[in-house]
């Protein structure tokens, strides 16, 4: 396999593999805020605003 060929193969897999973390990254946060909202961390009441979560 030629150097330029191999380094081609390995962009393209790291490109893959950090838009594979970047998705995986996304889907943790957006789980942690689903947590968190429902543990009661947004409230869009009158008492929300004065009363602390």
């Amino acid at each position: 396999m030629s150097p330029e060929l191999h380094l081609q193969m390995i962009d393209s897999r790291t490109t893959e593999l950090r838009r594979a973390a970047a998705d995986y990254r996304l889907a943790r946060q957006a789980e942690a805020a689903k947590k968190r909202r429902s543990a009661g961390g947004l409230r869009r009441s009158l008492f929300g605003k004065i009363i602390p979560a």
